[in-house]
């Protein structure tokens, strides 16, 4: 079975590893963590749950001094009013569910390694991994501590210039979302149509050359992924210009990679919550997408007079108008390139 290979201890490969990450082997069940950080064992129970994890029957010991290490912190925070109780459950579920996609996401990718450099089937290509995950893990955590310190740093900083910009802030609308920014999708055609024909090494292939071609395109340009969703993604820049710009790249470089695609930009307000984004501008960049032509990015009309007035090099192309059920008629404005000015004046052939 994987993982219950004998190692040089006599124990399992997995279990050397796990007692390696845990330092040391659980022996403290959820009523003794309850204990020793002076909370209910439905309180523990729940935390644990925000982590992502399955309760653990009470009288089964589960869990470290590092689980009720982290527990005490939180209990401080919260005791000494730096946190309410509904915000550390937040922090928690938020690391809970990154560090779970991150995991993941890193070993499907030493998998595929694996697969590919060794011509290894899939089981054994998660046996190799096991064996060597050991070594990778310490170099693995150095870069999510460092990765999670520039993102915080560049995170605040962006809070920062933002609030620099207001000098003389109106008074906030209660019912106002309190972010503005330029919202972007981008999908896949016939993406159901194609990965019903392929095996899954060409999906993962497909799949995986979109995000990093998407990722890669709108990080250069200073926007940020707020997710993907295997066939789409969505970004959102600080400002409309920037936001232009990625969506013309986006096409660019999807369409050297042979992928064809279209899109979407809504310039608006938004609520940010759990690394998402929601708002009636996402609503409307997301049914926008729908309407666009292959291989055209398309804003509203509304987005597409501001972009106007920032005097960017762009050609802006009203198409036919549409009505979306729930939205009414929309008015999309097609984006692409200004063309040179010979090219602008030439008769068409």
């Amino acid at each position: 079975m994987v993982g219950e290979r004998a190692d040089a201890d006599g124990g399992s490969t997995y279990r050397t590893f796990a007692r390696r990450m845990l330092r040391g082997e659980p022996d403290l069940t959820t009523p003794e963590v309850a204990e020793r950080t002076g909370l209910s064992t439905e309180v523990v129970r729940g935390f644990w749950r925000s982590l992502g994890f399955a309760d653990v029957p009470d009288d089964v010991p589960h869990f470290t001094d590092d689980d009720v290490a982290l527990l005490r912190q939180l209990v401080e925070l919260f005791e000494d009013g730096t946190l309410g109780m509904a915000a550390a459950q937040s922090l928690v579920r938020a690391q809970g569910h990154s560090a779970d996609r991150l995991a993941l996401w890193q070993v499907e990718a030493l998998v595929e390694d694996a697969v590919q450099r060794y011509a290894l089937d899939d089981t054994s290509a998660r046996l190799l991994v096991l064996d060597r995950v050991a070594r990778l893990a310490p170099v693995l955590e150095q870069q999510l501590v460092h990765t999670w310190r520039r993102q915080l740093v560049a995170l605040l900083g962006r809070i920062d210039r933002d609030v620099a910009l207001a000098h003389a802030p109106p008074v906030p609308d209660a019912d106002q979302l309190p972010l503005e920014r330029a919202i972007g999708f981008l999908d896949m055609i016939s993406f159901t149509e194609r990965s019903a024909r392929m095996s899954p090494g060409e999906l993962a292939e497909l799949v995986q050359g979109f995000e990093s071609a998407a990722r890669d395109t709108i990080a250069g340009y200073g926007a940020r992924v707020v997710k993907t969703i295997g066939d789409a993604v969505l970004y959102v820049a600080d400002d409309l210009r920037t936001g232009a710009e990625v969506s013309l790249a986006l096409l660019d470089a999807m369409g050297t990679r042979g992928f064809e695609v279209r899109g979407s930009l809504v310039w608006g307000r938004v609520l940010s919550r759990s690394g998402d984004v929601f708002g009636p501008s996402v609503n409307l960049a997301s049914r926008l997408g729908d309407v666009a032509p292959p291989g055209a990015v398309v804003l509203d009309d509304v987005s597409a007079a501001l972009l106007e007035a920032r005097d960017l090099a762009v050609r802006l192309t009203p198409e036919r108008p549409v009505a979306v059920q729930g939205l009414g008629v929309i008015r999309p404005v097609r984006l692409a390139r200004a063309l040179p000015d010979a090219e602008a004046v030439a008769p068409t052939r």
